[in-house]
């Protein structure tokens, strides 16, 4: 008994124990969240800016440690917008969106294993790329960092994704890969002067969630409270005189029943070779342990994040945007136009003199001098006039022209990529080819951000495939042909996850572009054979090019005859007998390149003795039809 009692007063020792350290776990997090959230501040602050800015409130301004809004000194007094930040946020967007490359994996060796290897991570790449919708991903990416200058993706593996299996009237998910953007405000570094993810130590995700999510995502029942989180809000007003307009803005909202999820992760260091993750909801700690992913180089564990930034800011974590250099230029024009329109409205209603007394103001304060008015005036007094304001100043169009001027010069969106209008008298050819890649040459910095993160992505999405992809799973993918293509694989399949890009600069490829290359490549002859005509292949390949896929879905006859090949390989123990209308050398081929590389050994003996009797029967079926073509001549 005594024992027992021992054994029991140890228990509720260490529980205690274990309590004490999570609520000073849990202490220490939400102070480091406080200490690296006021660091974060003026760029967040920037951030609001920008996004207002962008949605049309651009009378605001930062003060201390807030956004406050410019309100109107005088009832007359113009405060209207003149938006040229949008339509430069949006050429800009519409450029990058062809920043798409198609992604293949470079084998780890030559030989054939790697090779066919990395083939079937090229597959696992695209299917999951059109399962995910990789392309808006990247869209919706490209979206934030060109309005604050940074965004993350979160790639992690979603036990409640995938194929669900009943078993024992218990159904189970396989898990698979997921990928979101995540926002610049929701990322709290260890240090702003980090150059990048690999330079920091650990970072702070940081997101509300209702109670019900948090119940059901860890399993924790934490009490929502009220929390401050930035939305957008039409509430603004702005306008001129008798008029008014509302305009969006982004300002701090408050979130009822909303839990505040602090994820922190710690890179792995000798001491800690497996990193750390603490998840703390509100005041509870739902988790503690190494890093889950090992999505780093060389099977490392690392951060499940990858940072895209539209213009690298030298010395900062943080990127920057065409908006900020923006900001300055848009509140001067504002103010140009609407001192122009005060102006206008100054000549228009005229400001009428009258001699003391003479008339009685009260009934031309309300109303003005509205067409067919009376207007009354004392007898003897001198007759009310209005008085003379002259004509706008040249110096308001000059300044207007200087301003438009410099906001192409700033953004580096020209006149050309804007309107699609080209400069008076410009009609050569090879000057407008120019003036595109002047164009591009501008956002090949942003477009680069954007192929890096492309790659980083697809190397975190084989990595946790290679983790996590236990069992066989079946995927599909288009083929080259446009058919589908079924195949299964497992993590044990993946040998390399070296992304690489097949496409150069997406940013000058057009159709237009692409059909121009190819005709030229058709006229210097380098598609064609010594004989000067094109190959039913290359005629294939040419009409895909030039975007108009593969005719009629037609596969070529000579990619048949090897998936055939590849086929048979598979199947070599059950007798497989060659047909007459098998285009044999190609079957050779397939069939000695399946022993040389060591698959049908590694098969069995039995399979590679197979290979080899049905490589002879190809061989004496070839060598026996230039006799079969006499005979039938």
């Amino acid at each position: 008994m005594k024992k027992k009692g021992n054994e029991k007063i140890g228990k509720e020792r260490e529980k205690s124990i274990a309590e004490r350290f999570a609520e000073e776990l849990v202490e220490e997090i939400k102070e480091d969240f406080k200490e690296r959230q006021q660091a974060r501040r003026p760029y967040e602050l920037s951030w609001q800016l920008n996004m207002n800015f962008l949605a049309g409130n651009q009378y605001c301004s930062v003060a201390g440690d807030s956004l406050v809004e410019d309100e109107k000194t005088f009832e007359w007094q113009e405060k209207q917008v003149f938006n040229h930040i949008a339509p430069v946020y949006e050429t800009r967007l519409a450029k990058l969106s062809r920043v798409r490359p198609k992604m293949t994996v470079r084998p780890f060796t030559d030989e054939d294993k790697d090779v066919n290897s990395a083939k079937l991570a090229k597959k696992i790449l695209e299917s999951c790329s059109e399962k995910l919708s990789v392309n808006g991903i990247i869209d919706k990416g490209t979206m934030w960092s060109e309005a604050c200058g940074t965004v993350f993706y979160k790639i992690v593996w979603d036990k409640e994704k995938g194929v669900k299996i009943k078993s024992d009237d218990k159904v189970y998910t396989c898990g698979d890969v997921s990928v979101s953007v995540v926002p610049p405000f929701e990322i709290y570094p260890d240090s702003s002067v980090c150059a990048d993810l690999d330079e920091c130590k650990s970072i702070i995700h940081a997101k509300a969630y209702s109670s019900a999510e948090v119940k059901e995502i860890w399993g924790a029942d934490v009490k929502g409270e009220e929390l401050k989180v930035f939305s957008l809000d039409g509430g603004v007003s702005m306008g001129g005189r008798s008029y008014n307009k509302t305009a969006p803005g982004v300002t701090e909202q408050v979130k009822k029943d909303a839990v505040l999820v602090i994820e922190r992760y710690t890179r792995p260091t000798k001491q800690n070779p497996d990193g750390e993750l603490t998840v703390v909801a509100g005041d509870v700690l739902v988790y503690s342990g190494p890093l889950p992913y090992r999505n780093g180089t060389d099977g490392e564990r690392d951060f499940p994040f990858v940072r895209q930034v539209s213009i690298l800011w030298a010395g900062c974590f943080w990127g920057v945007s065409m908006i900020e250099r923006l900001v300055p230029l848009q509140r001067a024009y504002n103010a140009v136009k609407c001192r122009k329109h005060e102006f206008l409205n100054r000549i228009s209603m005229g400001v009428l003199a009258v001699e003391d007394g003479s008339i009685d103001t009260d009934l031309v304060d309300g109303e003005w001098l509205t067409p067919g008015k009376v207007l009354v005036y004392r007898q003897g007094a001198n007759l009310p006039r209005l008085l003379s304001s002259g004509s706008v100043p040249d110096d308001f169009n000059l300044e207007e022209q200087r301003l438009l001027a410099e906001f192409l010069q700033v953004s580096g969106v020209s006149e050309f990529m804007r309107n699609s209008k080209t400069q008076t008298g410009l009609t050569s050819g090879v000057a407008l080819q120019l003036l595109i890649e002047q164009d591009d040459t501008r956002l090949a910095v942003s477009a680069e951000q954007i192929r890096g993160a492309i790659k980083t992505v697809g190397q975190h999405i084989l990595r946790l495939y290679k983790q996590f992809a236990t069992a066989a799973r079946l995927e599909k993918v288009v083929g080259d042909n446009g058919s589908i293509e079924v195949f299964y694989f497992s993590g044990s399949d993946i040998s390399s996850d070296d992304v690489v890009f097949e496409t150069e600069n997406d940013l000058n490829e057009t159709p237009a572009s692409r059909k121009s290359m190819v005709m030229d490549l058709l006229n210097a002859g380098l598609l064609s054979d010594e004989t000067g005509r094109v190959s039913p292949t290359n005629k294939v390949k040419i009409l895909e090019m030039m975007g108009f896929g593969n005719w009629e879905t037609a596969q070529n006859l000579n990619q048949l005859h090897v998936k055939k090949a590849e086929r048979e390989n598979l199947r070599m123990t059950e007798d497989v007998v060659p047909l007459d209308i098998d285009n044999h050398e190609i079957h050779i081929d397939e069939h000695v390149r399946f022993v040389i590389s060591g698959q049908a050994a590694q098969t069995g003996r039995e399979t590679e003795e197979a290979v080899l009797k049905h490589i002879r029967l190809h061989k004496a079926m070839l060598s026996d039809l230039p006799l079969k073509t006499e005979e039938g001549a």
